[in-house]
Formats: C-alpha cells, sequence, structure tokens
C-alpha cells in the first residue's frame, strides 16, 4: 500500500493513523501501446524515405563535381553518367540535367520525384531539385 500517513480522529473522537490514496501517475498500458504505435510509424517513414535523400546528396554531389569537368554539354553528361553509375543513382539520367550557360559558368539544375510506396495505393511523393547557380559559397555535403 503507498500514500502518506496522517492522523486524524474518527467517530468517537479517537486519534488514528489512516494511510491516504494517492493518485496514481505514470503511463496506462492502452497508451503505452498507442505511442508505441505512433512512434514505429514515424520510425518506418523515417527508414523508407532515408534512401531517397541519401540519393539526393549523390546526385548533388556529383553535380557539383562535374560542373567544372567539361565544357560541351555533351561533356558534362557523360560525367554525369559516370558518376551515376558508381553512386548507383537512378532517379536522374544525364539526359534530365538542364545545362546552360551564365556568362563563362556552367549551370547544372536538375529536378526530379521520388515515390516511396507507403501502404495498397498511399504513396509520400518528394519533389527534389537542385541547380549549381549562386552557390559559390556553399559546401558541398
Amino acid at each position: 500500500m503507498t500514500g502518506r500517513i496522517v492522523q486524524c480522529t474518527d467517530l468517537k473522537g479517537k486519534m488514528k493513523k489512516v494511510r491516504t490514496r494517492q493518485r496514481q501517475r505514470g503511463l496506462s498500458i492502452i497508451g503505452l501501446i498507442f505511442i508505441g504505435l505512433i512512434v514505429v510509424g514515424l520510425l518506418a517513414l523515417g527508414f523508407r524515405t532515408v534512401p531517397a535523400v541519401i540519393e539526393y546528396i549523390a546526385i548533388e554531389r556529383a553535380v557539383q563535381k562535374i560542373k567544372n569537368e567539361g565544357n560541351t554539354v555533351g561533356e558534362i553528361r557523360e560525367a554525369f553518367q559516370k558518376h551515376a553509375t558508381i553512386d548507383d543513382i537512378k532517379s536522374i539520367s544525364a539526359r534530365d540535367l538542364d545545362i546552360t550557360k551564365e556568362g563563362d559558368r556552367v549551370v547544372i539544375s536538375y529536378a526530379y520525384t521520388y515515390n516511396i510506396p507507403l501502404m495498397d495505393n498511399v504513396r509520400l511523393v518528394i519533389d527534389f531539385s537542385g541547380t549549381t547557380r549562386d552557390r559559390a559559397t556553399k559546401a558541398v555535403p
């Protein structure tokens, strides 16, 4: 039995020591199961999005590396295709790169969507895009 011991008088006026009830604290088993299901669902969603983010980082690194490797569109696309083969990039190909020239700099832009199936007809769609424009101060991840 838990609780505090207090002194009080009974109906006859006698002093008596009585334990008081203390409010229970904590999580019920139903609450614990509910929170556990939410945590498991969020972890499952997180685990399914990790490959998409890893591939985006690989694409970003490849684009940052190839922007100075070639002078023509064909050379840049070929360099990207080599990086894509090495890094196992499947969401975007060299044909999907938008390669332009601004002044004396080559600007490479790309955009693609990544579909992650969650359940039967439910998907998570992530839109990724990037460019080498105005990124002189940004470090490659």
